[in-house]
């Protein structure tokens, strides 16, 4: 009976927690939208309204981002605010991690997945994200061919970016999707992932 239990929660769980997800992101997006109903003194015609709102504006703003006017003055606005250091360092961040999943596929990926040896004979995995660290780092740094290695930790949307020469990388044939969803899960999708194709076989 426990195995039974412990087996439904395992596959309900999952599914329970992502639709929780996204009707929470709905919910708030439909807030925004009816707020911004409000401050124009037009009600809510049905419900939903709010959400749809929201989604017209972004995809109004997507296209007003293909002009080119648009695109030069948000520069400049971008430009004004981040000579505010605080504002920088946050607005930067978010930018960069926003730019990393919005890319294009058409184009050749930059992020290599590595293994670099620690000192007690383990491995972890890494990502190149780039091939040149910053010049001032550069001039700082001992003689060598560094680059910047991203060590993803698990369970959590933080990581630690480690400076590592190129020597002592180890490449691998592994796409960044999947090593980093490796790195996230600490293991444990491509675990399901097994188990799923074993159990797959197994039925046949």
């Amino acid at each position: 009976m426990k195995q039974t239990l412990i087996r439904g929660l395992l596959n309900l769980l999952p599914m329970a927690l992502s639709l929780w997800l996204f009707w929470s992101l709905f919910a708030s997006l439909d807030e925004l939208g009816k707020l911004l109903l409000t401050i124009v003194h037009a009600p809510s015609p049905f419900p939903g309204a709010g959400f749809l709102l929201v989604v017209a504006l972004v995809f109004i703003a997507g296209l007003l981002f293909s002009v080119s006017p648009v695109v030069w003055l948000w520069s400049w606005v971008e430009r004004q605010l981040m000579r505010f250091p605080l504002f920088k360092s946050v607005y930067g961040s978010i930018r960069d991690i926003a730019s990393l999943m919005n890319r294009d596929p058409s184009k050749p990926k930059s992020q290599q997945t590595v293994l670099v040896r620690q000192a007690n004979g383990g491995y972890v995995v890494g990502f190149i994200m780039t091939d040149r660290p910053p010049q001032p780092l550069v001039d700082a740094l001992p003689e060598g061919d560094w680059v910047p290695v991203l060590f993803q930790l698990s369970y959590q949307m933080a990581g630690i970016t480690s400076l590592v020469k190129r020597e002592d990388l180890i490449k691998v044939d592994w796409s960044f999707e999947e090593a980093m969803r490796f790195n996230l899960t600490a293991g444990i999708s491509q675990s399901a992932v097994t188990d799923h194709d074993h159990h797959h076989k197994l039925s046949d």
